[in-house]
């Protein structure tokens, strides 16, 4: 068994590691009178399609019996209001030691307390999909959440038969389960824009006044991946890939970038079907340290429905919709608009089956990792062969935000941020994935690229440039004398293209480049400065400076 959900008497103990007063407040929530448990996806699904303001469309699911749906279910909508995205603001860690935690463990006691007399539902999913690394998460909602009930356990693998089968096989961890309460219908008056409570090490949340789906899902990734971490993993925000050949080594390629980066267009990409290739996943993986080995942590996909049109054949996978326009089609039927025309980030949760090559594990270790950048003042592709500056651009990782996030009013979408290793979902400190990935690149021997896919000094980068590039990786056509050096910087090297000339003895160019590197090493200062007992490693700040310097 790889997580605990029952102890022996003797360890029901105040000094028990595995508890807190978070931790006892959540789980207790789960035994009330008021906590019905669904012990299926088809019950999911009747409770699902009986909530009020649920759109029964008439678009088929596919694959009923494989994921355990009615015979004849189909496609199931629910519109929100104003809140579009995560809310990252709402989240407070009672570990961090800037917040007060037993101020969050009282408010959390109150909300709780709040909900009593509503009637609740919970379910058990796996996480993790290999039996190398696999979880229990419970949740727990009101029953007139139970779209996002059906959604969770669609998105994650609920516990049936398959997933006992993996988790009795699966490693033993001396962690409790995973337990997450979660209950829009209760607004913390200390908090009205929405409260996370989060405690990573005793892997347990809750979550008050948000209604939107990414909640639960990255909520739960966040206790997960923070485990994995404790446990020789590094945890993932991101796609994965192989290529495999007959004459030459597979190629494994990770995508790391927040989304509507591209990161999952290039991990589905099939390149009509001109090579064998498998996807792990496109969002969220581990990296066994030990080994290399990859593992999934979840079957489906959370994709925006903006990206296909209406008739897609990706829209016959799609299982609940959210915050999507429904119409009526010519024969009568309801249908789905799937552009964002009601509002942005409509979302889906999209089974499996979309990708006939889909894998849950992959044994071979990462190839290359790819980190993803919204960055005007890089070129298009640049590979990087130092494992400090490689670790240290992935650390400082350039972007823009997008639509699946709750952003302030008024914020400018083209402002770039830092999004250290394209993970804004992590539970510990930055220096803990500064010192995985660093690994991955310095013991495992795994090649570092940076893919721009924005613009370069104002000229945009088409998808179809960043596709052709990483099959160009794959098939080795892109050779050691393609590669020009970028400068004077050791280690780092441009493939030139057609296009977008790089000019380093361009003085206007040269600012450009400068003011970027300083942006990375004024967040990295400033974060130093907000985290002086967990610093990210000196090196990285070294190295930023070095760029600097050398481009003054």
């Amino acid at each position: 068994m790889s997580t605990k959900e029952r102890y022996l008497q003797s360890e029901l103990r105040k000094a028990n590691p595995m508890f807190s007063p978070v931790r006892a407040t959540i789980e207790s929530a789960f035994y009330g009178n008021n906590v019905h448990e669904v012990t299926s996806v088809a019950e999911a699904y009747e409770l699902a399609k009986k909530q009020a303001g649920v759109i029964v469309t008439d678009l088929p699911i596919l694959h009923t019996k494989e994921l355990g749906l009615p015979q004849g279910a189909t496609q199931l909508v629910y519109n929100h209001g104003k809140i579009l995205g995560r809310t990252a603001s709402a989240r407070h860690f009672v570990d961090n030691p800037k917040e007060d935690a037993a101020a969050l463990a009282g408010n959390l006691r109150e909300d709780i307390y709040a909900g009593h007399e509503q009637k609740y539902l919970k379910a058990t999913v796996l996480v993790g999909l290999d039996p190398t690394f696999s979880i229990k998460a419970h949740v727990m909602m009101p029953e007139d959440q139970a779209f996002n009930l059906l959604s969770y356990i669609l998105n994650f693998h609920f516990f049936d038969d398959e997933a006992a089968k993996i988790y009795e096989n699966s490693r033993a961890y001396d962690e409790p389960d995973i337990y997450f309460y979660f209950d829009p219908n209760v607004t913390d008056v200390d908090y009205p824009k929405g409260l996370g409570v989060f405690d990573a090490p005793h892997n347990c949340a809750a979550v008050f006044g948000l209604r939107y789906f990414g909640e639960l899902k990255k909520g739960t990734l966040t206790l997960a991946w923070a485990m994995a971490h404790r446990h020789n993993y590094t945890a993932c925000h991101g796609g994965e890939k192989s290529f495999h050949f007959e004459d030459k080594d597979d190629k494994v390629f990770a995508f790391y970038g927040l989304s509507g980066s591209g990161k999952s267009t290039l991990t589905h990409e099939m390149y009509d079907g001109k090579y064998d290739i498998t996807v792990l996943h496109d969002d969220a993986f581990i990296i066994s340290r030990e080994d290399g080995s990859s593992v999934a942590l979840e079957p489906s996909y959370f994709d925006k429905t903006n990206d296909y049109p209406a008739g897609h054949h990706e829209t016959e996978y799609y299982t609940t919709i959210m915050n999507c326009a429904v119409t009526q089609d010519d024969a009568g039927k309801k249908v789905i608009v799937t552009e964002d025309l009601r509002n942005g980030n409509g979302r889906v949760i999209k089974s499996r089956y979309t990708s006939a090559h889909r894998v849950d594990f992959e044994k071979a270790p990462i190839t290359a990792l790819f980190w993803i950048m919204k960055d005007g003042s890089l070129p298009p592709l640049l590979k990087i062969d130092n494992p400090t500056l490689a670790t240290t651009m992935g650390c400082t990782l350039a972007t823009k935000r997008t639509s699946a996030e709750n952003l302030p009013e008024g914020f400018d979408m083209n402002t770039l941020v830092i999004e250290p290793f394209a993970d804004p979902f992590r539970a510990y400190p930055v220096s803990g994935d500064y010192r995985d990935f660093k690994e991955l690149f310095e013991k495992r021997g795994a090649t570092c690229y940076i893919l721009n896919t924005d613009a370069f000094m104002g000229k945009d980068i088409p998808k179809e440039i960043t596709k052709k590039l990483v099959e160009e990786l794959a098939n080795d056509t892109i050779t050691d004398a393609s590669w020009k050096a970028f400068g004077n910087f050791k280690g780092v090297s441009y493939l030139p293209i057609d296009g977008y000339e790089v000019h380093l003895d361009d003085p206007e160019y040269q600012k450009t480049l400068a003011k970027r590197m300083q942006d990375r090493l004024d967040w990295v200062n400033r974060y130093n400065e907000e985290n002086p007992e967990t610093p990210i490693q000196a090196e990285a700040k070294e190295t930023l400076e070095n760029i600097i310097k050398e481009l003054n």
